[in-house]
């Protein structure tokens, strides 16, 4: 009797353990496979965008930064994305999901131009 006890004793905490152990395996697979987050940054100073111009794999978000101490927007040449006017250090970001190029302009300062390539 008291062998029966023992084993039933040992066995609990090993259960647990066995299911603790597989339990969490496929919790760390899950977070490996995860792909990082595809970001790029551009900043808006000196009546320029930089980088002027730049290539980001299809996914990739896009944020711009105006730096300047006039506003400043951002409006692709053929309508894909366009930003409200923006003042100091405000924001706009946008995701390219597909392939092509993007030439884009400031609508405020024509002049000021880049091109977002995407592949």
């Amino acid at each position: 009797m008291r062998k029966s006890v023992w084993i039933a004793g040992l066995a609990l905490p090993m259960m647990i353990a066995v299911v603790l152990l597989l339990g969490g395996s496929p919790i760390v697979k899950a977070k490996a496979q995860q792909a990082p987050a595809k970001t790029a940054e551009v900043k808006i100073d000196n009546f320029s965008f930089a980088p002027g111009s730049f290539t980001v794999a299809v996914g990739t978000t896009v944020t711009w930064t105006n730096h300047d101490d006039i506003p400043h927007t951002v409006v692709s040449t053929d309508g894909v994305f366009k930003s409200k006017v923006m003042d100091t250090d405000e924001k706009f970001s946008y995701t390219f999901d597909k392939a092509g190029t993007f030439p884009y302009f400031c609508s405020i300062h024509p002049k000021m131009t880049g091109t977002v390539m995407v592949q």
